[in-house]
C-alpha cells in the first residue's frame, strides 16, 4: 500500500491535563523507572559476575531483565520528559521506533517466558535429565529465537501501521505510540490492518500459552505424585513467581491487543498501559530473582568485596 502520510508528527494526550496529578505521575514514574533501571541491570549484572548462576534459569532470567529494560526504556524516559517539561510532541519517525522497540522486546518477553516454563519442566518433570536437555546450544536457540520472533513481530505490526495514511487528527489519546491508539488515527481502510494484528497477536498470544500451559500440566501432575513435602513446596513455589507474572502479562496483552479498535476505551487502556509498559518490568526482577538465596547470596558477597575495595581505596 502506498503512505501518503501528510501528519509529520503527532500529540501524545498523556494521562492527565491536571497539574497535580502530573507532579504525582513524574515522581511515581520516575521512582519505577529508576527501580527497573537498576534491578534489571543489576540482576543482569550479578548473573554475569557469579559463575554459579551460570545456569540455564539464570541464563533466561539476564535475558527477560534485558527484554523489561528495552521495553521500560522505550516508553517510561519521553512519559517522564513529557510530564516533566510539557513537551507532548513526538516525531512521525519516533513514534514509529518507539512503537517498533516496544513490541520487540515486549514479544520476546512472551516468548522467553514460554521457554522459562520448558525450563521448569525440565528441572521439575526430568531432572535427572536436565542437563542433558538444557544444553548451552538449547537456551541458545531458544534465546535467539526469541528475540527472531520479538523483531520480526514489531516489524509487521510497525510497517502494517505505518503503511497507512494519516490525514486528519494527530493526536494520540495515550500516553505513548501504542498500536491501538495510533491505527485509530488513520484516515485509510483500518479493516485489514485490524485483522492483521488481531491474527498475529492471537498466534503470539496462544502459541506461547500452549506452551506455557502444556509444560504447567505435566508439573502438575508431577508434584501431585511427589512424596517428599520439601519438594512438593519446592516445586510448587518456583511455579507460582513465574505464574502470576505471566498472569500479570498475557492477562493486560489479551485485554490490550484481541480487540477491534472501535472496542477500545483509550482511559482504560491507559491504565493497563502503566501495569505491562512500567509496572511489569520494574515488578520481574523481584518476582523472579531476588527472593531467590542464590541471587541473594551473590548481592550480599558483591556488597562485601565492593566494601573492601573502599576500605582499601580509602
Amino acid at each position: 500500500m502506498e503512505n501518503s502520510t501528510e501528519v509529520t508528527q503527532f500529540i501524545l494526550l498523556g494521562l492527565t491535563n491536571a497539574l497535580e496529578l502530573q507532579i504525582l505521575f513524574f515522581i511515581l514514574f520516575t521512582l519505577i523507572y529508576l527501580i527497573s533501571l537498576f534491578g534489571n541491570l543489576g540482576m543482569i549484572m550479578l548473573i554475569l559476575l557469579d559463575s554459579q548462576l551460570h545456569t540455564p534459569m539464570y541464563f533466561f532470567l539476564s535475558n527477560l531483565s534485558l527484554a523489561d529494560f528495552g521495553y521500560s526504556s522505550a516508553v517510561t524516559p519521553k512519559v517522564i520528559a513529557g510530564l516533566l517539561m510539557g513537551d507532548n510532541v513526538i516525531s512521525y519517525n519516533a513514534c514509529a521506533a518507539q512503537m517498533f522497540f516496544f513490541v520487540a522486546f515486549a514479544t520476546t518477553e512472551s516468548y522467553l517466558l514460554a521457554s522459562m516454563a520448558y525450563d521448569r519442566y525440565a528441572a521439575v518433570c526430568k531432572p535427572l535429565y536436565y542437563t542433558t536437555t538444557m544444553t548451552t546450544s538449547v537456551c541458545a536457540c531458544l534465546a535467539v529465537g526469541s528475540y527472531i520472533c520479538g523483531f520480526l513481530n514489531a516489524s509487521i505490526h510497525t510497517g502494517n501501521t505505518f503503511s497507512l495514511s494519516f490525514c486528519m487528527s494527530n493526536v494520540v489519546h495515550h500516553f505513548f505510540c501504542d498500536l491501538p491508539a495510533v491505527m485509530v488515527l488513520s484516515c485509510s481502510d483500518r479493516y485489514v490492518s485490524e485483522l492483521v494484528l488481531v491474527f498475529v497477536v492471537s498466534f503470539n498470544i496462544f502459541f506461547t500459552l500452549l506452551v506455557i500451559l502444556i509444560s504447567y500440566l505435566f508439573i502438575f501432575f508431577t508434584i501431585l505424585k511427589m512424596q517428599s513435602a520439601e519438594g512438593y513446596w519446592k516445586a510448587l513455589s518456583t511455579c507460582a513467581s513465574h505464574l502470576t507474572a505471566v498472569c500479570i502479562f498475557y492477562g493486560t496483552c489479551i485485554f490490550m491487543y484481541m480487540q477491534p479498535s472501535s472496542s477500545h476505551s483509550m482511559d482504560t487502556d491507559k491504565m493497563s498501559s502503566v501495569f505491562y509498559a512500567m509496572v511489569i518490568p520494574m515488578l520481574n526482577p523481584l518476582v523472579y530473582s531476588l527472593r531467590n538465596k542464590e541471587v541473594k547470596s551473590t548481592f550480599k558477597k558483591v556488597v562485601e568485596e565492593a566494601k573492601l575495595s573502599l576500605g582499601l581505596i580509602l
